[in-house]
């Protein structure tokens, strides 16, 4: 189903036929505004009638008849006419806002009354929707709104003149002119629905690219972070595809259109000329053929022509702004799902698909290099806690960027939910929090639902109590303070970077040494936090106690490695069993509530690389 869609509606209920309802009781609530501006209109319809009827007369009854001052006569009739119509503007400007500014001031009003509804509603969900109708949109709405009814008013009053003319010189000419001119209008009116449709998939491919470009804008330093700059680089392909698929599909509709403008401007004044001497025939006067043809070239089409002209442009865009303000937003998609869904076992969950597959990944930094990553397979089921150790430099953070699909293998494949993983597919499926996290300045708020802007107050505060944020929003003073990244601690920044992923609730979240600043504690508290989610969860962890937490815990010794749970790795796994003997120590003397000295993780990884390199057998030559 498509964002936007309401299942209630026909099928057949197309942007126009919604619009036109919504506009019936408008036009009717101001019959009186419109009864007169029609009243300056007829000043319209006189000068339109006189100037082709007023040349007819003065060939047949003045110049053509040896009377030349009679012939002077109606073509000074004819001139003069133009003075009251252009006297009537003023009056016509004047009867326009009585159309106009209403509709503006209603759609504002409604907009307002969307945006406060969503604001103090159930879902307490506010976008960027209600400020663009309130300012844009609803400019765009009154501009167009005000270019139709001066265009329609015209054509009307204009081609009743001229037909009015038309009949007065000659009914048989209706035979030849109104057949080109009604089926060009048909051809016209048939490409509307179409139209609209297109201009709304172009308006929403435009949109979706300039929010895509905002978001890139805002997130260059974590795309360079991540390493997802060809993922982004798709992402921004894919949506300039779409766009200019959309505008090919309007220029294809406005083809058919031209051809439309083409059959009312042009093919009437020619058929006229071929019917000439049937008309001669038939009784038409010589000023009378003069004349239709004055009303064809100098007022029909001119008219037609800036009908569609206007119904192409500024009507298409009218229609799909106001079908907007018709159409009410859904409430978030993920809200009904959160608050209805009954929480799945983890036993449950295990059963499905897995989230992420290594089959045979192979990964090396070079042609000639030694693999990091030699022939491993690894499943991660959905609410897997799985937890990777190993001495430092044994590629337990290029796991983790193969795994989130920021690094590509060098053979191999990677599954994410059963199939190929995809860049597209990347920011849906999984979550990678490095150990510098990235903190902005701004809101801490805003900083918290980096990853999911529509996050509630009451699930942020939530989260807060389960991943252990109480304190640094306590000392903030709300989540409305300013959080300058400097003035963090780097532990502190952790969290606030634990606290996004969880809000975000990914089904697959790798933390890369994401709470090596964190004291065990505080560590724990998080960890367990994301245990209770469904999704799964990767823990590149530098304490034995992350890896008792995790259900099964994989040991990297470069490209050798071995996967069991804690009590089968420490029968099995001589690395396991050094890796234990030097993380106890370091564990039991860290100290509750602080970050973990940088001097002791070093002195840490030196005595784990010491150990491991004298257990480990000398690699072959290349």
């Amino acid at each position: 189903m498509k964002p936007g869609h309401d299942p209630a509606r026909p099928a057949r209920d197309t942007a126009l036929r919604r619009v036109a309802r919504e506009a019936r009781p408008f036009l009717r609530a101001r019959t009186g505004a419109i009864l007169r501006l029609s009243g300056w209109s007829l000043l319209e319809f006189a000068q339109t009638f006189l100037s082709g009827y007023g040349v007819a007369r003065a060939l047949d009854d003045g110049f053509l008849a040896g009377r030349p001052a009679t012939g002077l006569l109606w073509l000074a009739v004819a001139a003069v006419a133009v003075l009251p119509s252009v006297l009537a503007a003023r009056g016509v400007f004047g009867r326009l806002a009585d159309l106009v500014e209403p509709l503006r001031d209603g759609l504002v009003r409604r907009a307002v009354a969307r945006a406060l509804s969503g604001a103090l509603g159930r879902s307490g969900h506010v976008g960027t929707r209600s400020l663009s109708q309130v300012t844009h949109q609803s400019e765009i709405a009154r501009d167009g709104w005000a270019g139709l009814v001066l265009t329609l008013r015209s054509f009307v009053f204009t081609a009743a003149g001229a037909v009015t003319g038309l009949l007065a010189l000659s009914p048989a000419l209706l035979l030849i002119v109104l057949p080109p001119l009604v089926l060009g209008a048909a051809l016209f009116l048939g490409t509307l629905p179409p139209m609209a449709a297109r201009q709304r998939a172009y308006l929403a491919a435009d949109e979706a690219y300039a929010a895509h470009a905002g978001e890139l804008a805002a997130s260059v330093r974590d795309i360079a972070a991540a390493g997802t700059a060809e993922r982004t680089v798709a992402e921004s392909r894919a949506l300039a595809d779409a766009q200019l698929a959309a505008s090919r599909s309007l220029a294809r509709w406005s083809a058919v259109r031209v051809v439309a403008l083409a059959v009312c401007g042009r093919f009437p004044p020619l058929l006229l000329l071929l019917g000439a001497p049937w008309l001669l025939r038939n009784g038409l006067t010589p000023g009378g053929l003069v004349g239709a043809l004055t009303y064809l070239t100098q007022a029909l089409a001119p008219a037609v022509q800036a009908l569609m002209t206007m119904l192409g442009t500024a009507g298409g865009r009218l229609v799909v702004v106001l079908d907007r303000f018709t159409d009410a937003p859904p409430p978030p998609a993920d809200e009904p799902a959160r608050e209805a869904a009954p929480p799945a076992s983890r036993s449950a969950a295990r059963e499905a698909t897995p989230v992420a597959e290594l089959h045979e990944v192979t990964f090396a930094y070079g042609p000639r290099a030694h693999p990091v990553l030699d022939r491993l397979s690894l499943t991660v089921g959905a609410g897997e806690h799985l937890a990777v150790v190993g001495p430092s430099g044994s590629g337990k953070s290029t796991l983790a960027a193969v795994l989130a699909g920021t690094e590509r293998p060098t053979g191999g494949a990677v599954r994410w939910r059963g199939r190929p993983a995809r860049p597209a597919d990347a920011t849906s499926v999984r979550v990678l929090l490095p150990q510098h996290a990235y903190v902005f300045s701004g809101s801490l708020r805003d900083n918290l639902r980096y990853l999911r802007p529509d996050a509630h107050d009451r699930e942020i505060a939530a989260m807060a109590d389960a991943v252990g944020l109480d304190t640094l929003l306590s000392r903030l003073g709300s989540l409305d303070a300013a959080v300058e990244p400097d003035r963090l601690s780097q532990g502190e920044r952790q969290l606030v970077a634990l606290g996004r992923a969880y809000l975000a609730a990914p089904p697959l979240l790798i933390l890369d040494e994401a709470t090596s600043r964190l004291d065990p504690a505080a560590e724990t508290r998080a960890e367990l936090a994301f245990a209770t989610l469904p999704g799964a969860l990767v823990v590149v962890a530098h304490r034995l106690s992350s890896a008792r937490r995790a259900d099964r815990t994989l040991v990297m010794d470069g490209p050798h490695t071995q996967c069991g749970t804690p009590g089968e790795l420490l029968r099995s796994s001589a690395l396991y069993r050094d890796l234990s003997g030097l993380w106890e120590p370091e564990e039991a003397d860290a100290v509750p509530g602080r970050d973990v000295p940088e001097e002791a993780r070093r002195e840490q990884r030196r005595l784990v690389e010491e150990r491991a390199i004298r257990s480990t057998p000398p690699p072959s030559p290349v």
